[in-house]
């Protein structure tokens, strides 16, 4: 019979992250584009601005899109752009669009799916584990920490289970919100 934490980690499994992605693919695949380059700024803005909310409605399993204004989805445009490509994101994605560079287009879109639909598997997998560690006690934290560490111990690093794994223990929010990126690892290097 499975455990709580057995449960929890089926539903925080790798293929969580892979149809996060696969969302964001269709996303792109289904974006329309008016032009291979874009050389005005409103254009790239406006571009962006939507394709951010396609992203959404795609990744989020949305109905429709988000009533949200352009400026809203412009400012959270700049900030992922900004985490994808430096402090100046925004405007090193422009020049992407303008000039055909590093993929061009397509490229600028491609990153910013990929680093949208890693935030919304992030998101997805701690809401879960915080939803299952809050609805146990200290004690059956520390039981199902003990249950990880037999079940996965050796799949960590070494410097992680010396000691009593006592790092584990402390940090088992943490372990479990990146335990189906090894899990995927894992998988993803025995191909």
């Amino acid at each position: 019979m499975p455990t709580k934490l057995d449960k929890l980690l089926a539903s925080i499994s790798p293929e969580t992250i892979v149809e996060t992605f696969n969302r964001a693919n269709e996303a792109i695949n289904t974006f329309h584009v008016k032009s291979a380059q874009i050389e005005k700024w409103d254009e790239y803005t406006n571009c962006m601005t939507e394709f951010l909310r396609h992203i959404d409605r795609h990744c989020l399993g949305l109905c429709r899109p988000i009533d949200a204004s352009p400026d809203f989805y412009w400012a959270l445009c700049v900030r992922v752009l900004s985490q994808v490509y430096g402090p100046s994101g925004e405007k090193v994605g422009f020049e992407m669009a303008r000039t055909g560079k590093g993929g061009g287009v397509l490229g600028l879109l491609r990153s910013v799916a990929m680093h949208a639909a890693e935030g919304y598997a992030k998101i997805e997998i701690q809401a879960r584990v915080n939803e299952y560690l809050n609805s146990l006690t200290v004690d059956q934290q520390i039981e199902a920490s003990s249950e990880y560490l037999a079940k996965y111990g050796r799949f960590l690093p070494s410097e992680m289970t010396e000691a009593s794994a006592a790092r584990i223990r402390v940090e088992f929010r943490k372990v479990l919100e990146k335990h189906p990126w090894l899990l995927l690892k894992i998988r993803d290097a025995g191909r």
